[in-house]
This record gives structure tokens, sequence and C-alpha cells, in this order.
């Protein structure tokens, strides 16, 4: 199992949000590069970066993504907001190493099937929750569709993965829904990141036994709740050497 730092942006600034709630900010950092710099100093070898303006559709930050997707040498994973092609074409060429799709993907299978066959293995698919719901647009509408029939219909898919956030649980630090996140592991035909709410390292312990590919951290590395070289100790990855 792999662990990456979430880099989500918002008015150009690192932040960290309670709940998926765009006006619940716990965290706000001026630098997000110095972010990135900092985790992958730690020892983590991928990072997860988020355009929650784009995702909201209320700005873009493509230019620090850019900048962000050069500023180290780790796996660069990148969602918020990437709905047409040009998106997702600026942000593989730029060197981003997988693309994370949610709406668009969601409405709109065929964009997502072709986007998928013509980057195989580099498009993740978001699946955002909240009390058993799908969400969609940045987590503020609830989408028709269920993930005990979503999931298997993904499987002629070249996904590079499957990325399940739960949203009422993101950055309050209360813990994971277990249960839920073992179904969506046992449901996809795709490795599964996980995201929201994990908070321990039993937690972390909890989903590499589970079978998750990956986990996604950020309230807890923010604010030391969890010790980040201890998780990057652990689930780290091997610092890459790219060259950009």
């Amino acid at each position: 199992m792999i662990a990456a730092p979430a880099v989500d942006l918002k008015g150009g600034r690192c932040v960290q949000l309670v709940g998926g709630k765009p006006d619940e900010v716990a965290v706000s950092l001026p630098n997000p590069i110095a972010a990135a710099e900092r985790w992958y100093g730690v020892g983590f070898g991928t990072l997860h970066v988020v355009d929650l303006d784009a995702a909201l559709g209320i700005g873009d930050n493509l230019g620090i993504i850019l900048d962000l997707i050069s500023a180290t040498p780790a796996d660069t994973q990148v969602g918020g907001g990437i709905r047409t092609d040009e998106r997702a074409e600026i942000l593989l060429d730029a060197g981003a190493d997988r693309i994370v799709v949610g709406t668009r993907g969601l409405d709109d299978p065929t964009w997502l099937a072709g986007l998928a066959r013509a980057y195989p293995g580099r498009v993740m698919v978001a699946l955002d929750t909240k009390d058993g719901r799908i969400l969609r647009r940045g987590w503020t509408e609830e989408s028709p569709l269920e993930i005990s029939t979503y999931l298997p219909g993904l499987a002629a898919l070249p996904l590079a993965g499957i990325l399940s956030t739960n949203v009422a649980r993101e950055g309050r630090l209360q813990g994971i829904d277990r249960d839920a996140c073992r179904e969506v592991i046992e449901l996809s035909p795709h490795s599964v990141w996980a995201s929201g709410g994990v908070t321990t390292m039993d937690e972390l312990d909890y989903l590499d036994g589970a079978g998750a590919a990956g986990v996604v951290l950020g309230m807890a590395l923010y604010t030391d709740t969890l010790n980040a070289g201890d998780v990057a100790a652990r689930w780290g990855g091997a610092n890459t050497a790219k060259t950009r």
C-alpha cells in the first residue's frame, strides 16, 4: 500500500476542508509548492493534488498544478474539475502520472471509456460518497448511482484505480468507516485508494490488510495527528528519480 499526502488547492493556497464543505477550511497554507516539497522530503514518493476550485466550477489553479508536477520527482496524481479531453491531455503531457476524474466520468460513461482507453493505466475514477450516496460536482450534489452496481460496470476499462472518499469523514479526524472501506475494496474490479478520515496508524494497518492499493492523507498529516516520518517509512514508497 502507498500513502500519499493530499495537496488540495483553493484560491492558490494549500488547504484542508472539513466534511468536503468549501466554507469550512481548517488548514490554509500560502505556498502549495513548499507543501509538496516538504512531503517529498519526508519520504513520500507519491503526491495527491486536487484543484478544489475547478471541481466546484469557481476558479482554476492549473498553473500551480503544473508547477507542482515539476517541483519534485514524486509520482503525482491530479484531480478536480477534469471534464474535458484538453484538460486531461494538458495534465498528462505535463508529467502527471495519473489523473482522477469524477463528475463527467459519472455523467458520461462513453467519455470515461474513451479517456481510459486513450491513456490506459493513467486514469482513476473518483468515487465520493456520503451516507451511502455517490456525490458529484465537488461533493455538492448527489448522483442516482449506487456503489454496488456502478463499480462492477467499470471492469472492462483499463483504469489506474478507484479513489474512494468518504466525504462525511473528510477532515474530521474521527476515523474511517472500516466496513464501508472494505465493501468498496471487495466490490471494485480495480485497485482502490481510500480517502476520508484516516487518523491512526492502526487504520492504515487495517486498510493495508484489507487490500487497499493506496491511501490519501490530509488533515491527520497537516495537524501532526499522524507522524509523517513514521507513515512515510512504512508506506511512503521509494522516492523516484524521474527526469522532468
